[in-house]
Formats: C-alpha cells, structure tokens, sequence
C-alpha cells in the first residue's frame, strides 16, 4: 500500500474514489463538500436525495458523475467537543468504513480529505493521527487500496500529515 499527501483540489484527481466530508443530509455545504457538489453537478445532488441522508460515522456510495473519480464516498464525521463525547471513535469509523468499502468493491485508489477538520472544528494533529492510523491498519488487509492519498486543504494540514505519516508510517 502506497500512502501519499499531497495539497490539492480533491475534485481534480483521477482516482477509483474520493471521499467527501459530508453533512448529514448528504445535500452539499460548505468547504470540500460544496466544492464536490459543484463539481460532480446536479446529478449528485439527485443521488444523495435518494439516499435519505447519512448518520455520523456512516458511509453512502454515489457515482462520480461528472468528476474525474468515478466514484464518491460520503461519510459524515463528528462535531469536535473537546474530544469526550465520542468523537474519536467516531471520526475512527468514518475512515474505517470507507476503508471497508473500498475493499469490497476492489478500488484501486482513494483518497481523503481531512475529515472534520474544517468547520466541525477537529484539531488536525489529533484528526491525522486517528486517519493515518486506522488506513495503515488495512495495509496487509486483502485487496485493499494500493494507493491511498491524502489530499489536504492548505500547507499546515499538509505538513501536519505528511509528519504523521513519517512518524506512524513504519510502526
């Protein structure tokens, strides 16, 4: 498994599936959300209507539409609330099932943003510990992703996974 950080738009790279941080309603909103909506076009709007929304923790599958990745993972990730009210755990889940569900369908690539790291106020240091730890869990998990990116918003969230990734990437 080959894990990467890189700083770009999420909505410009050609790979099996992008996640996107999502709301619970699954209708768009802001940061990288909004940013996928727009690109993806109306038609994704129209597939997440059909889903019926998504619980924090949870994970729903939508075709790319008009994206360079063919496909798109929603997943909701928790408010940060000073870190007692579950949300580790639940931000832990979120990468888990989209990690999951990458195996079953046998997606060659995937990529992350930084989930809840914007406006649900998740501290990006404990956020990259909790992404980079639960994907290298999949590394001898088969057919699991061989490439796995993940795809930062801005230099600090970059240098902070790409520090992560060096200090957790060979324990």
């Amino acid at each position: 498994m080959r894990l990467e950080v890189i700083d770009r738009d999420i909505t410009r790279l050609h790979v099996d599936a992008i996640v996107n941080a999502a709301n619970e309603t699954l209708l768009g909103g802001g940061g990288v959300d909004g940013a996928i909506h727009a690109a993806a076009g109306p038609e994704l709007l129209d597939a997440c209507r059909a889903l019926g929304g998504c619980p924090t923790g949870q994970v729903r599958l939508t075709p790319g539409f008009r994206l360079p990745a063919r496909n798109i993972l929603h997943t909701v990730g928790p408010v940060w609330q000073g870190g007692t009210a579950g949300e580790p755990e639940l931000l832990g889940l979120c990468y888990q099932r989209c990690m999951d569900l990458a195996v079953a369908r046998r997606f060659k690539s995937l990529a992350f943003p930084a989930i809840s790291t914007g406006v649900y106020g998740y501290p990006i240091r404990k956020a990259a510990q909790i992404a980079v730890g639960t994907v290298l869990g999949f590394r001898k998990v088969k057919h699991a992703p061989p490439r796995i990116t993940f795809c930062c918003f801005g230099q600090e969230a970059t240098d902070v996974y790409s520090l992560t990734l060096a200090e957790m990437g060979s324990a």
